[in-house]
């Protein structure tokens, strides 16, 4: 028999696990090569995976629900034909056997639930320095960047710590209680072979306030991806000084020259023709001009990007959000990036992105203003130093100079763009002057 493994792909730079939300084939099914056989969920992307062979999904390995390093074998598909009438293999027996999924639907009528408690950080001695070389050892220290970065400013030795993550490796949450309290926080439950199980990544590692249900209540546990997204989100906002600078921009001559090419713009390319073109052409011109904005904070050290990177936050539905990223956006022009916008959206939304496509933003656009929002204060995603939020485009009466320099009322295509910028290296006055380039970019384009 020619059996293929099927394995957990790294889901970013400093990621060293994934979790296997969904099979999408059975046991014995047939596969195509680069067929969707699983999907997998981080806090970035929430992607199928394909099959690297065509053949027969002989065995499964991780079960739904289970988080293992990357790189762990999580299938394997049988290649060889004549083996195909081979009875499949069910599950190494050393496999937990799946228990069985929540259903889709939320729990209702809680009746009278006892009061949740918030259970308390316990005390864990230090972790034993694990042998040199070990699976456990590389894991640990291949902590995040900021992790590490924290502990060395904090002269905490990672390794002599008991993590929360996978083989013992230190989060960000881990290192804040150890630093808070002198205590490291418990180390998570483990399966058989040192993994842990699909429970051990809880939010805020047991500080997050918990609250008793009433009766009647709906009670939805959080998603995969909502809990990592929180979870993002915090430490975005724990790293970052966030301040918010709000601009009222006139898109009218936008408006105009839109309509005028839209329709023969869609004949000629095939792709919708939004204002977010517009808009993402005016931003990349005046990054160039203000770098700082494009740039990333590392320790005590400022990295201003050559590159141009636009991250663009999708919606998903029912719930979620996710931020694909049109790389080296400077090297496009409107038909390039509207395609490549476009595209993004709707590999996001039917959840074809690969983990490339989530990487890697040097600066961040959202755009509520389609779901009728005037304005907001976004969070700055980790890594940059600025994100552009988009409010509602609608026509605004008023009040401009006319011809002779006398006053008048006039219906204008107007829109609030706010950007939320880290102030540790951001100053007011550089946000305001970006802005401020990027109003009389998009109020005086010609067309």
């Amino acid at each position: 028999m020619a059996r293929i493994d099927v394995i957990m792909p790294q889901m970013g730079e400093s990621i060293a696990e994934g979790t296997l939300s969904k099979w999408l084939k059975k046991l014995g099914d047939e596969v195509k090569r680069d067929e969707p056989i699983f999907e997998i969920s981080t806090d970035k992307v929430d992607a199928e995976i394909p099959a690297p062979s065509a053949g027969v999904l002989a065995e499964i390995i991780v079960h739904e629900g289970t988080t293992v390093p990357v790189n762990a074998v999580v299938a394997r598909i049988e290649t060889d034909k004549g083996a195909l009438l081979a009875p499949i293999a069910a599950a190494p027996a050393a496999a937990p056997a799946a228990a069985p999924a929540a259903p889709a639907s939320v729990t209702t009528a809680v009746v009278s639930p006892p009061p949740v408690v918030a259970p308390a950080v316990p005390s864990v001695p230090a972790r034993p320095p694990a042998t040199a070389g070990s699976f456990e050892e590389r894991i640990r220290t291949k902590s995040s960047p900021l992790v590490r970065r924290m502990a060395a400013d904090a002269g905490v030795d990672i390794s002599a710590l008991s993590g929360s993550g996978i083989a013992g490796r230190v989060t960000k949450q881990d290192l804040v209680v150890y630093l808070e309290s002198g205590t490291p926080s418990a180390a998570a439950p483990s399966m058989p072979g040192g993994l842990p199980s699909s429970t051990s990544i809880p939010i805020g590692q047991g500080h997050e306030p918990t609250f008793r249900a009433w009766s009647g209540d709906v009670v939805e546990p959080m998603s995969k991806l909502r809990r990592l997204t929180a979870d993002h989100m915090r430490q975005a906002k724990q790293v970052a000084a966030h301040v918010t600078s709000f601009f009222e921009i006139d898109l009218t001559r936008i408006a105009r020259i839109r309509a005028n090419t839209r329709l023969a713009f869609e004949a000629e390319t095939g792709q919708k023709l939004t204002y977010l073109p517009f808009i993402i052409r005016a931003v990349i011109e005046n990054l160039r001009r203000h770098p700082v904005l494009n740039a990333t904070v590392s320790g005590t050290d400022v990295i201003l990007r050559k590159r141009i990177n636009i991250g663009i936050a999708v919606a998903l539905e029912p719930t979620g959000l996710i931020v694909p990223v049109l790389k080296d956006a400077d090297g496009l022009n409107l038909t390039g990036i509207t395609r490549g916008t476009n595209d993004l959206a709707l590999r996001a939304r039917s959840k074809k992105l690969s983990p490339v496509d989530v990487q890697d933003a040097t600066f961040t656009i959202t755009n509520p203003g389609v779901f009728g929002s005037l304005m907001g204060t976004p969070i700055i995603p980790l890594g940059t130093t600025a994100i552009l939020c988009l409010g509602a485009i609608e026509k605004r009466p008023k009040v401009i100079a006319g011809p002779d320099g006398e006053d008048t009322i006039a219906i204008r295509t107007c829109a609030y763009f706010s950007i939320s910028f880290d102030h540790r290296v951001v100053d007011g006055a550089d946000a305001d002057r970006f802005m401020a380039d990027l109003k009389k970019t998009l109020e005086s384009v010609a067309g």
